[in-house]
């Protein structure tokens, strides 16, 4: 069992930044691949960002692209988003998930999630 929790979540304006953080237990972190998703209210939940279990590699969805940064310690054990230039369709529930094997971004492909931390962007 891996277990995930989310911080650093809160209202912001549009323009600003927040850093997101996923602190991971239980297993190896650097055995596993991890995942930042959103869901905003009535909305599926979506791919946010992928990093890879070293961290050399990175996917990202087209709506963060070039304002997101994901990146992660595995010395602390976690993983974080780096969030700039916020829009108010950025507003969400965001959360990180990890996974054994390498690149994804079907919720249905990670096995273990966080509770989520709410991100809210104000126009």
């Amino acid at each position: 069992q891996v277990q995930l929790v989310e911080s650093g979540g809160g209202l912001v304006q549009a323009g600003g930044s927040l850093r997101l953080s996923c602190a991971a237990s239980g297993r190896t972190f650097s055995n596993y691949a991890m995942g930042w998703f959103r869901q905003a209210p009535g909305e599926e939940r979506e791919f946010v960002a992928h990093i890879s279990r070293s961290g050399g590699s990175t996917y990202y969805a087209d709506s963060v692209k070039g304002r997101f940064t994901v990146y992660r310690d595995n010395a602390k054990n976690t993983v974080y988003l780096e969030m700039n230039s916020l829009k108010p369709e950025d507003t969400a529930v965001y959360y990180c998930a990890a996974r054994r094997l390498g690149y994804a971004s079907r919720t249905d492909e990670y096995d273990y999630w966080g509770q989520g931390t709410q991100v809210t962007v104000s126009s």
